[in-house]
Formats: C-alpha cells, structure tokens, sequence
C-alpha cells in the first residue's frame, strides 16, 4: 500500500525580506517558520528546507538501519542518528553527513558498517537526495 504524506508552504513576500511557515498537514503535528535568513544565516526559531530534509533522512535511515539488523538476527537496543545537511546560497546543497551511534548485541563493528553503508545506500530518501554526496559515519557502542 502507498502512502502519501503532504506539506504545505505559505510564503508573503520576496525571498530576501519575506517569510513563511510550513505545515506538516498529514501528521497535523505542527507549523513552522522558516525565511531566508534561517535557511542561509542563523535559524532563530525557524527552520529551513534542509533542517526539514535532515529530519527525513535521520529517521529514514535509521528505520533501514535497524530494519536490516534486526532481518540480519542482530536486532538493535537503540539507533541514533544525526543527519547533517549543508546549505550554499548559490549552489544549493553540497552535501550531508549521517552520524549513527547504535548498542547491537553481538554484532561485530565490521559487520555493523556494512549494515550502516547498505541502510545510508538503500533507504528511500538517501535515493532520493542521491544528487548530493551523502557519507557515513557509523560508531557500535558497547
């Protein structure tokens, strides 16, 4: 079964002076602000497109992540992944970084880097943001 998810933006303005907010409308979970100024200087209070991205592929990969562990026989204990994405005015985004730090019982550290590289390569928004240069880093805690 597909599902649909919706978001809808409200922009008043130009881009350098105007501002906006965001609704997460099929969750119904919230709106936020967001203008120019929080997506290409300092957030204060607001978010940006790429805060918004960072949040989908973080919880994206860590649901691969632990999927493949867990069909693997080695289920995770917890996942935390930070997902940092940078923004250039001018060239749009260069490039995101996935940080994961995971507790898997009896899993190797090799093993657990190749399950964190096949997640960040086969999770459906790292497919969709495969034009930007994605990389890993995948810490197993004990």
């Amino acid at each position: 079964m597909a599902t649909t998810r919706i978001a809808t933006t409200n922009w008043e303005g130009s881009l350098m002076e105007g501002a906006g907010n965001v609704s997460l409308d099929s969750s119904g979970v919230g709106k936020f602000d967001v203008t120019w100024a929080s997506r290409a200087e300092d957030p204060n209070g607001r978010t940006s497109p790429e805060e918004l991205i960072a949040a989908a592929h973080s919880s994206c990969f860590s649901m691969a992540l632990s999927h493949g562990l867990a069909g693997a026989g080695t289920p995770p204990e917890s996942v935390q992944t930070q997902a940092s994405v940078t923004f250039q005015p001018g060239q749009g985004i260069t490039g995101i970084v996935l940080s994961v730090k995971a507790r898997v019982p009896g899993i190797s550290s090799e093993d657990f880097a190749a399950a964190a590289q096949t997640a960040k390569e086969n999770c459906p928004v790292s497919k969709a943001l495969a034009g930007a240069p994605i990389s890993l880093e995948a810490e197993l805690l004990d």
